[in-house]
């Protein structure tokens, strides 16, 4: 039997020391990903965006359109119990 040590390969000491910086990267990569995600301030920015997108889609004749049906909806409640005194 071969004794471990004589089998191994040589070890390129720039090649391993290269993987070995390639890999910190990933991982600080990585780690600033995971702070990222679960950062309250950067969610909570993430979800004001989301909002302002949605709102700046919205037809401005559709919100329009939605305000005068509420307007009207509130006369006619209020008109109602107007006359019913």
């Amino acid at each position: 039997m071969a004794d471990a040590e004589t089998d191994a390969k040589p070890v390129d000491q720039d090649a391993l020391v290269a993987d070995i910086e390639q890999t910190r990267a990933n991982l600080a990569r990585t780690i600033d990903a995971i702070a990222d995600r679960v950062s309250p301030q950067k969610n909570l920015s993430r979800a004001l965006e989301q909002v302002r997108q949605r709102v700046s889609r919205v037809d401005p004749l559709i919100v329009g359109a939605a305000a005068g049906a509420v307007l009207v909806s509130v006369t006619v409640v209020f008109l109602v119990r107007r006359r019913k005194r």
